[in-house]
């Protein structure tokens, strides 16, 4: 037996040395099985429920959940929820009864987040005050009442440069007169006219061309509901007006 074993050896530490590396292939295999399980349930969910969403539903991912078994469906930048058997949809937001954070809303603003640097600038109005080191994004429609309450707000805010959108979804005529400050010869002037005074720009010229088609497939692609929506630089978006409190907060928190 002696010649078996090295100096100071004993049979008990090779048995615990082997049964260490059984207990690890155990909890190995284990760890594996789980994780394909948990691909097996995933995709049948998947399975199962894009049919029962309608004949043109797509389920961009299945997750898992840690909130009592529920699995999160990701469809078109939304949330949905769903149990292992797919029998059941909740539709609604998962919030901690104590801090009350919105995990689904927190969900949500990550999967439609937008690297501002990707956005085309070049087919949007700019528009500089003070210095200018504060940059936002906003799809607008010259027709939108609530547009023009966010440009009556960002007469208030300094040191800012916005970029707009003319995004033209409310009616033919937003096509019309988007087209003709876009043409205007100073188009930040002509729409900060319009959207806060009133005033119309002249006619544009036949030989104008505005970027409308663009930043409407634009708008669509980044699932742009409504007007306003504003874009910042970290990628996150606000629907609707703000107010300039709202916005003063959101623009330090970006510092």
């Amino acid at each position: 037996m002696k010649k078996f074993l090295t100096a100071g050896a004993s049979p008990l530490r090779h048995l615990s040395m082997a049964a260490l590396l059984l207990v690890s292939t155990v909890v190995g295999v284990s760890a594996h099985a789980q994780a394909e399980a948990a691909d097996s349930t995933e995709a049948t969910i998947k399975k199962l429920i894009e049919p029962r969403l309608g004949k043109d539903a797509k389920v961009d991912a299945v997750t898992k959940t840690p909130y009592s078994g529920l699995y999160e469906i990701q469809i078109d930048g939304d949330v949905i929820y769903t149990d292992a058997k797919a029998q059941y949809l909740f539709i609604g937001r998962v919030v901690d009864a104590q801090s009350y954070r919105d995990y689904t809303k927190e969900k949500i603003d990550s999967l439609n987040q937008v690297p501002f640097s990707g956005l085309p600038l070049d087919k949007a109005i700019k528009t500089v005050k003070g210095n200018g080191k504060r940059v936002i994004a906003i799809f607008e429609d010259p027709n939108c009442i609530y547009c023009k309450r966010l440009h009556k707000t960002l007469q208030e805010v300094d040191n800012i440069t916005y970029y707009t959108f003319q995004y033209n979804i409310l009616s033919p005529d937003s096509i019309v007169k988007s087209r003709n400050i876009w043409c205007a010869p100073n188009p930040s002037k002509a729409w900060n006219e319009w959207m806060v005074n009133g005033k119309e720009a002249p006619a544009a010229a036949a030989s104008c061309n505005a970027p409308h088609e663009d930043v409407l497939a634009l708008g669509k692609k980044l699932k742009v509901t409504g007007t306003p929506t504003i874009f910042f630089t970290d990628g996150s978006r606000i629907p609707g007006a703000v107010d300039a409190k709202g916005l003063e907060q959101k623009l330090s928190s970006l510092k």
